[in-house]
């Protein structure tokens, strides 16, 4: 430990180690996240998605006044609700909204995956069609949490690519009902219907179907861990994306950018909730110890102080890297949720980057742009699915179908090379199948 101490404020600072340094266990924990899925997670999580799975609409309202203390006789949003919403919001609200909303639109109308088909001799045609699922439900947090950002960041994909009917589920509010602010958003995304249910209730209801929710082909958006238990949960009879929440962050430095920046950036992402993880690997001890000051007086002068400075004691860390490689090394073995690349060039830096859900480049990009719909999707992979998984985008809404089509002329030209491959591997009736459509009079 290099630095270690207590300010004027009260708020423990954290401590700074060298990455080369840490033993095994220390390393472990270093490369761990705070919403692991443990089994007393999916325990709880499969109780309430066999609950849900079973009782349907009745499961779904137990469950809202055992989480939430609220009542409810509908669990859909009536539509007149969604539709005068922006009569609780200024002008000002509206137009940041709507301004957010293009830039996701045109970000990403440009990564739509096309369909494509060619003939690669006479008389043969393959391709590859892609197909926007039918139906998509999205989840969003809700309850205290008022996060429009996060409806736009999950349905504008949806929308460009095609689903026809998209709906919400967002935890009500204490007085039983859904923001404006929400239904706002949603209904400017291009969501058809929301519903008053969250958390894992709701993931179990999208996958399986109430009277009141319909059941989805694909279920994306942000949660806490047991909605990304409950994602693991349905995963076998519905599609899903990935485990998004809680937020994490990771910065890598060259030593160059201001601590201060860096230390916003870890204040911004931890005031989330306490399960948030702000993380720095730098290859300079002076600026760590710098972040690490920073850290404490920046936290102090929030409304949210308590949250994030349980946040970052708990689930913080400072690193010392021996050079770029090291820290790099370290990017791709954890896979973000967030990276921030905090170096004087950070698109060499970019370029060696192959895990993480979201990138910002320089200590100029603050995380929080991105949070409010610049352009790349918030809604990213988190704890290591990023090593697996790229973010939300129009192609996770989207399913490719192969398809090959050979006429007789077509069939002469492939025939030779797939019956010598049906005579080696001995199927008879590949072969056959072959053949038979060769044979001047075949039928």
């Amino acid at each position: 430990m290099l630095y270690s101490g207590r300010t004027s404020g009260g708020i423990r600072l954290i401590p700074v180690r060298r990455l080369s340094q840490l033993d095994p266990a220390a390393r472990k924990a270093a490369l761990g996240r705070p919403g692991a899925l443990t089994a007393e997670v999916m325990k709880a999580v499969d109780t309430i998605v066999s609950d849900v799975r079973d009782h349907g609409d009745s499961a779904l309202r137990a469950y809202a006044k055992k989480f939430y203390k609220v009542k409810l006789d509908a669990l859909q949003v009536p539509p007149s609700e969604m539709e005068t919403a922006e009569r609780n919001l200024t002008q000002q609200e509206q137009g940041a909204l709507r301004s957010a909303l293009e830039n996701l639109l045109r970000f990403h109308k440009q990564g739509v995956t096309r369909s494509f088909e060619y003939a690669p001799v006479k008389g043969i045609l393959v391709g590859r069609r892609f197909v926007p699922y039918a139906s998509a439900g999205l989840h969003v947090p809700g309850g205290g949490s008022l996060l429009p950002s996060s409806v736009l960041m999950a349905a504008v994909p949806a929308v460009v690519a095609g689903v026809k009917e998209i709906i919400l589920c967002t935890a009500p509010g204490p007085d039983g009902t859904v923001a404006p602010v929400v239904l706002f958003a949603a209904r400017i995304a291009g969501v058809h219907r929301v519903f008053r249910t969250g958390g894992a209730p709701a993931i179990a209801a999208m996958a399986y179907g109430t009277a009141s929710i319909p059941r989805v082909e694909i279920i994306a958006g942000p949660g806490d861990r047991f909605v990304n238990g409950a994602k693991r949960a349905v995963a076998g009879d519905v599609t899903v994306d990935f485990a998004s929440g809680p937020t994490e962050l990771l910065v890598i430095s060259d030593g160059t950018a201001d601590p201060r920046r860096i230390a916003s950036d870890m204040v911004a992402q931890s005031e989330h909730d306490v399960s948030a993880s702000a993380r720095l690997v730098t290859t300079n001890a002076a600026q760590a110890e710098a972040v690490a000051r920073e850290l404490s007086d920046q936290a102090r002068k929030l409304p949210r102080a308590d949250t994030i400075q349980k946040a970052l004691t708990k689930h913080g860390m400072l690193l010392i890297a021996d050079d770029m490689a090291s820290a790099i090394a370290f990017v791709n073995e954890y896979g973000p949720g967030y990276l921030v690349i905090a170096c004087e060039r950070p698109l060499p830096v970019l370029d060696q980057v192959r895990h993480a859900g979201s990138v910002f480049l320089g200590d100029m990009t603050p995380v929080a742009v991105g949070d409010y719909g610049v352009g790349p999707n918030a809604v990213v992979p988190t704890l290591g699915d990023a090593r697996r998984t790229s973010g939300l985008s129009a192609s996770t809404f989207l399913k490719s179908v192969p398809f090959t089509f050979v006429t007789k002329d077509g069939l002469g030209s492939v025939a030779p090379m797939s019956s010598a491959l049906a005579r080696l591997e001995s199927l008879e009736g590949h072969l056959a199948s072959i053949e038979l459509r060769q044979a001047r009079h075949g039928h």
